[in-house]
């Protein structure tokens, strides 16, 4: 036996415990009547006999009358009532009681060994109301703690059910590290061994099997129950848990699955009082001696008090029995550790919502929702004991002494909180002395100081939801109808601290959810099951006794949904809106709409379109109303099918956006604390506006997509768009999911919806064309490709009225560019009119780009004019006249550049000397990006002759400081000979240019005079680090220096004077003199 397991004897006494009452017994007249007094001694059902084997009937033999009434009795009854009510018990009677007072169903084990099952009815429900996905982690032990044989996190399991095998079983649940999967594995390797009950009491080994690193364990697992539920469990691995762990798991199912192979014997109350005093006394000397070490001491003060006629114990009839089930008086409720329970809701609020202990938190609600569901007394145990380490967190306090808001992450954990206690109040199964202890317990935290209050400041009095909701709301459509509503109640109920929709969804819809038996069964991707509903009618007292309750449960998510609710203040709470609407539509989809849900539907829809002030859906809202895209989508959705009129009226009438609209409607005056500007502007408390204007996006793409091939309603679809969305950017996304509906690859393309396309590609570049967007150069060239592919005449369009459109930059580098471009030519296979009729337009809207814009459309235009003389000599003049203006030299070194490139060699030397005007060269600007230019243009006009070179050295020397450029112009002046391009009517002299005549002289002059300004420049701030670089810059200027017959006089006279000025830098001059003499 391991050390874990010797830790813990199971045999060892302790102290008296409600689940160890006291056993009185009568005279043995009472029990066993003269002529049976051996009846235990032996024989079948004695207690001598090995084990009751059960389960052996046929596999569809109804129970027998005593079985039906045992499994009643052992549900509902303590065992001590049923001795108090009974005189005489017979064994075979009492043995049956003790059968089936053990748990049945593997789905309560799994429940209490795991922190979420998944697939099961009401699954989706309880993890999407805590906010919790199902799959995720449960609780980590906290730091220092043993870690839970089989605690491993991971996604939540379901049990198998009675009489599914152990692959059933084991689908239904997520993680295979988790203890409900583990103990199933423990179970099915035969680890399971020695399992003895003994009353209400159940024993057992579980051997943890050897692995490569750790040796085979053994533990010893004792479990006690009563009427259906384990009451406490004892394993000898030390789990420190909230939840069993596998080895309580193995023996659990294993006294549910193989029952027929488990030892029973009545309470050990009843063994003794079969015995007389010899066997008594034997058998207290055997057991004595069998665990002397441990139980001797405690054997002794036992035989010392009840040889003591004064003692306590003599006092009481009777003596403990653990096995003999619990008293009237005990609670009957699952075990749960309570300590663990505070000791994790602390950990995980101590870290504050990292470490994922928010997911963990959820996962804890979840699991209370769960129990609740299970109308677990639990539930509310747990929740209790959760909100005491609520209250407790000690930032609460830091909070309130800084004035600071609760984070909200920290805000969604108590929303939950409360929600949880709403469904605990509202039970309509719980008593009335347990709410009044309940509402007590909520006063005395509310009453703390550092209990927060709840979002919309309700203060201490909760908000009455039955004057809010009335139940008669549910059978009076005249609700919807009353034209006195005002919007003067702020709260609306979606969003609502105490979620009153939600909770009348879940409750209508769970009375109509189907229990599949395939609950448990879990797809190969671990995905859970959508819930089936059936119809469950109303009773027959209600006002309307054709509905069922599943209608009622469509019809009040739809009220709430479509109710008018102002916007409420404060990011938290209008992220709440958002998220409860959207939770609350992912379970309304869960709904299959078949007949009478389509007629709900229908009803709802047209009372909500009628509804005046009431409905968010009226034909008049408030202009900070919550939105209803969300909403309306789906209805849309739901609807299409079986009344496309109704759909369509409903989706156009939600489009809108009042505060992003111009003007407040007639009714918005009524409240003088929420009037605004009438200037359209993005109202600034409106946090979730973003999130909305995508929601109205996704409606908006919805309805395109449907009415796909329906031109009217296309039609007025796109009127509503271009009415009531304000985003450029929406718009564009819009128009680009239309155009991709419209062209599949896979079919021919719907011209109605592509039309559409490009009427809101128009639209975004009318509202972005004054304003910035960094996508804009995106959208210019998707709206090319739009109109491309509606056809040449949208082409011819959008070029003739590119001024509403485009910039001029876009008109003619993006637009016309594409537009008559070989692969739209090809794209469309425009015939030779057509081509010419494009080019036409291209070349109008090139010229008046150039007029409007020169400095950025020049080139674009003489090059989309150059296969029409005139619109290229017009586009060359414009270029020209603009020259002198604002135009820059880079600029005009371009177009200087593509007219060389073209073949006008002397339009291109003319517009080069009009940038060689434009540019100033500083002394040290020797990486200058216009150098290149600088030495192109010097190089074209040397290539023309003498007169271009002399006209443009001028405008050189004058715009050029930088000696090492000239030096290089200088240089490349004088390796070939001038007017080599060949131009007709000229001939080139062949003779190399001299550097001592003009013009290259003075060239010479002016590179000379750069560097000794520029070696004078330098001196004054030299360092020591740059004396070699200096040095070579010199040996530099010594090559221009001695270009002329008397450079090297002048050079030597130029080193003297550095030498006489700079003396002080001895070394420096120096290394000058080491190199120069």
């Amino acid at each position: 036996m391991a050390d874990g397991g010797e830790r813990e004897e199971l045999l060892s006494p302790s102290p008296v415990s409600p689940a160890k009452r006291q056993c009185s017994w009568p005279s043995p007249q009472a029990h066993h009547p003269r002529g049976s007094p051996g009846a235990a001694g032996g024989g079948a059902g004695g207690v001598g006999s090995s084990c009751l084997v059960l389960g052996a009937r046929p596999h569809l033999q109804p129970d027998s009358l005593l079985d039906c009434a045992a499994k009643t009795v052992a549900e509902k009854w303590a065992y001590e009532r049923v001795e108090e009510r009974f005189e005489r018990i017979p064994e075979p009677v009492q043995r049956r009681i003790v059968y089936w007072s053990f748990p049945r169903n593997e789905r309560e084990i799994c429940m209490y060994s795991s922190f979420q099952y998944r697939g099961g009815p009401g699954a989706g429900a309880a993890g999407g109301a805590a906010g919790a996905s199902p799959a995720e982690e449960g609780p980590q032990p906290p730091p220092g703690a043993a870690a839970p044989a089989g605690s491993a996190p991971g996604g939540v399991a379901a049990g198998a059910s009675p009489g599914l095998g152990a692959g059933a079983g084991a689908a239904g649940c997520g993680g295979e590290g988790l203890p409900f999967r583990r103990g199933i594995r423990l179970l099915d390797s035969g680890s399971v061994e020695n399992v003895l009950q003994v009353g209400f009491h159940l024993s057992g080994t579980v051997t943890e099997l050897a692995t490569a690193s750790e040796p085979a364990v053994t533990y010893k697992v004792a479990i006690s129950f009563d009427r259906c539920k384990i009451t406490s469990v004892t394993c000898g691995c030390g789990n420190k848990d909230i939840f069993y762990c596998a080895h309580v798991v193995a023996l659990s199912l294993y006294r549910i699955r193989k029952p027929d192979q488990v030892k029973l014997r009545l309470p050990i109350s009843e063994t003794l009082f079969q015995m007389n005093r010899d066997q008594l006394q034997k058998f207290i000397q055997y057991l004595i001696t069998a665990h002397h070490t441990e139980v001797l001491p405690t054997a002794q003060k036992l035989a010392d008090e009840i040889l003591s006629s004064n003692s306590e114990i003599n006092q009481v009839n009777g003596a403990p029995d653990p096995t003999a089930g619990a008293s009237i008086d005990d609670e009957n409720c699952w075990h749960l550790d309570e300590e663990q329970v505070k000791e994790q809701v602390k950990l995980f609020l101590s870290q504050g919502g990292y470490c994922g202990s928010g997911k963990q938190l959820n996962s804890m609600f979840a699991k209370v929702r769960e129990m609740l569901r299970m109308r677990d007394s639990n539930g509310a145990r747990m929740l209790t004991l959760i909100t005491e380490q609520f209250v407790a967190d000690p930032r609460l306090t830091l909070w309130r002494q800084q004035g600071t808001n609760m984070t909200d992450k920290c805000r969604q954990l108590w929303d939950e909180l409360g929600a949880l206690w709403v469904c605990i109040i509202l039970n309509p199964h719980c008593k009335l002395e347990e709410k009044s202890c309940w509402l007590q317990q909520l006063q005395k935290w509310s009453d703390l100081d550092v209990c927060p209050l709840e979002d919309g400041n309700y203060g201490h009095e909760l908000p009455n939801i039955t004057n809010a909701l009335p139940q008669s709301a549910i059978h009076s459509p005249e609700l919807l109808q009353r034209g006195t509503t005002t919007i003067t109640n702020l709260e609306g109920w979606v969003g609502h601290p105490l979620d009153p929709i939600d909770c009348l969804f879940l409750t209508l819809t769970e009375a109509c959810r189907l229990n599949d038996d395939g609950y448990l069964e879990m797809s190969d991707m671990n995905e859970s099951r959508p819930p089936v509903y059936q119809h469950v009618p109303v009773a027959a007292g209600s006002p309307n006794s054709s509905e069922s309750y599943l209608s009622l449960a469509l019809e009040v998510a739809l009220m709430g949904l479509g109710q008018q609710r102002l916007m409420p203040e404060g990011l938290y709470a209008q992220d709440k809106v958002c998220r409860n609407e959207e939770q609350l539509l992912s379970q309304l989809q869960e709904l299959q709409l078949d007949d009478e849900l389509v007629q709900t539907l229908q009803k709802q829809c047209i009372l909500l379109l009628e509804g005046g002030p009431f409905s968010g859906l009226g034909e008049v809202i408030h202009r900070e109303s919550v939105p209803m895209h969300t909403f309306a989508k789906y209805l849309f959705s739901a609807l299409l099918p079986h009344d496309p009129d109704l759909s369509y009226k409903l989706a156009l009438r939600a489009m809108r956006l009042p505060v992003l609209e111009n003007s407040a409607s007639a009714g918005d005056t009524s409240h003088p604390h929420h009037m605004v500007s009438v200037v359209p502007s993005r109202y600034p408390r409106w946090f979730t506006l973003g999130h909305l204007e995508s929601q109205q996006c996704e409606l908006a793409s919805t309805m395109l997509t449907a009415a796909k091939g329906d031109t009217l309603r296309l039609r007025t679809i796109l009127e509503a768009i271009q009415k009531h969305i304000h985003s450029s950017s929406l718009i564009f996304k819009l128009a680009q999911d239309a155009f991709k509906i419209a062209t599949p690859t896979d079919s021919s393309t719907d011209s109605t919806l592509l039309n559409v396309a490009l009427e809101l590609g128009l639209q975004v570049m009318r509202m972005t064309l004054s304003t910035l967007n960094w996508r804009r150069r995106e959208m210019v060239r998707w709206l090319v490709t739009c109109a491309t592919e509606v056809g040449v005449r949208a082409l011819v369009s959008i070029l003739q009225s590119w001024y509403t459109l485009f910039t001029p930059t876009e008109a003619t580098s993006i637009v016309a560019a594409t537009a008559v471009s070989h692969t739209t030519i090809l794209r469309l296979s425009l015939d030779y009119p057509q081509r010419e009729e494009l080019a036409s337009c291209a070349r109008t809207l090139a010229l008046q780009c150039a007029m409007k814009d020169p400095q950025s459309c020049a080139l674009s235009a003489l090059t989309l004019c150059e296969k029409d003389h005139i619109a290229f000599e017009a586009a060359y003049q414009i270029a020209i006249d603009a020259a002198a203006g604002g135009m820059t030299h880079s600029q005009l070194f371009t177009i200087a550049r593509y007219m060389e490139l073209r073949g006008y060699p002397l339009r291109a030397f003319k517009l080069a000397s009009l940038a060689m005007s434009h540019l100033n060269l500083a002394y040290n600007q020797d990486t200058h990006p216009a150098i290149n230019d600088v030495l192109w243009a010097c190089a074209l006009s040397h290539s023309l002759g003498k007169n271009e070179l002399a006209a443009l050295i001028p405008l050189v020397v004058k715009s050029v400081h930088c000696a090492t450029v000239l030096s290089d112009i200088l240089r490349r002046c004088t390796v070939t000979a001038p007017g080599l391009a060949g131009i007709p009517g000229r001939r080139s002299s062949g003779k190399l240019m001299s550097t001592d005549k003009a013009p290259l002289r003075q060239l010479l002059d002016a590179t000379i005079n750069a560097y000794i300004n520029t070696t004078h420049s330098r001196l004054t701030h030299i360092s020591p680090r740059h004396y070699g670089e200096f040095i070579e810059f010199l040996s530099k200027a010594r090559e221009t220096f001695l270009l002329p017959q008397d450079g090297h006089l002048q050079f030597a006279q130029f080193i003297d004077n550095l030498k006489q000025i700079y003396k002080g830098k001895k070394k420096l001059m120096l290394l000058v003199r080491e190199r120069f003499g």
